[in-house]
């Protein structure tokens, strides 16, 4: 067992470098189209003698795309859990003792409180987890993710969801949504500036939009405006990705049991019908993409560009591997 939580740990690094590296380009490039609108459209020199010049347009749309998504924070939880039709799971009615008792286990195993347990009235087996903070944590599950799974199947699904909540991505995703905020108000300030013709009139012109190089580097910021928001999509989605492998590992961590949830998500894969309770919003949240999405069951180029989700069949290799079985 100790070599098997090797290669869990193993996995959990390696997932968690990825998000960072993948959040650190993504904070770079906020960065870089707040830094061209404030060169081109307002005259930001750095490192002019009269003023420093503050970037103004960079700070104002992170504070306004924060603000935002913070408020989708602290309201966001209730709005998904009431979009897909959850309702709360009564501890005493026996159909949802087994799942109760289950949460517990993987709260007591992960050190947290035991999450408010939801069940969605739909066929399709699936799972989510939301909530702003271990504190204020919710997971629901679909009728038809207790109906096709064992009882260590349904330990693996939570001890996912729980990964999540222990590895603050709803978080995260938040501080996600505060970035392509910003990423889409300045698009719509540029949009709008471009319309009426006022890149590189701004009062007071540095250095750096003069010349050949800040030619080039106004170049590669219109183009980088115009593809920001297919850009940050992407980026989302890269993070989104990385966080499934991540939660797959910390859940094969909390059951020491990896093959549990490999058998889960076969079953999960099984079924061909979308879980229609669940909107397109909260797919990223889930633990299978409830849209049914064909990219999610290929692997390359343009399907790890384009899925919230990696491959199901990826994982459950990753999650054999740990378990040292045969693909």
């Amino acid at each position: 067992m100790s070599d098997a939580r090797a290669n869990i740990f193993e996995q959990q690094t390696a997932n968690r470098r990825n998000t960072i590296l993948v959040m650190a380009f993504f904070v770079l490039f906020v960065g870089f189209l707040g830094f061209g609108f404030d060169v081109f459209l307002l005259g930001f020199s750095p490192g002019g003698r009269a003023f420093p010049g503050f970037p103004i347009a960079t700070c104002a749309a992170l504070v306004i795309g924060g603000v935002s998504a913070y408020r989708g924070l602290e309201s966001g939880a209730r709005s998904v859990l009431n979009s897909s039709g959850a309702q709360p799971a009564p501890p005493g009615d026996p159909r949802y003792t087994q799942l109760h008792n289950v949460v517990e286990e993987m709260a007591i195993a992960s050190g947290l409180p035991k999450p408010q347990v939801f069940v969605i009235p739909d066929p399709d087996p699936n799972a989510f987890a939301t909530g702003k903070d271990p504190d204020h944590a919710s997971i629901a599950v679909t009728q038809g993710l207790l109906d096709s799974l064992d009882r260590e199947e349904l330990q693996g699904v939570i001890a996912h969801e729980m990964g999540h909540v222990r590895n603050l991505d709803i978080r995260l995703m938040t501080v996600i949504a505060a970035l392509i905020g910003a990423v889409m108000l300045l698009v719509e300030f540029g949009s709008r500036s471009m319309q009426f013709g006022r890149i590189g009139t701004g009062g007071r012109r540095g250095s750096s939009n003069r010349g050949g190089g800040g030619v080039v580097l106004l170049v590669f910021w219109v183009i980088g405006l115009i593809l920001a928001p297919l850009i940050s999509q992407l980026l989302a989605m890269a993070v989104s990705r990385q966080r499934e492998f991540l939660a797959d590992a910390s859940g094969a961590e909390l059951t020491r049991n990896p093959g549990a949830l490999a058998s889960a998500l076969q079953k999960i894969d099984a079924a061909v019908e979308p879980t229609r309770s669940i909107k397109r919003g909260t797919a990223h949240l889930c633990i299978a993409n409830p849209l049914g999405s064909s990219l999610d069951d290929k692997e390359g180029f343009f399907a790890d560009l384009f899925s919230t989700h990696p491959p199901i069949r990826k994982r459950i290799m990753l999650l054999k591997g740990m378990a040292y079985q045969h693909a």
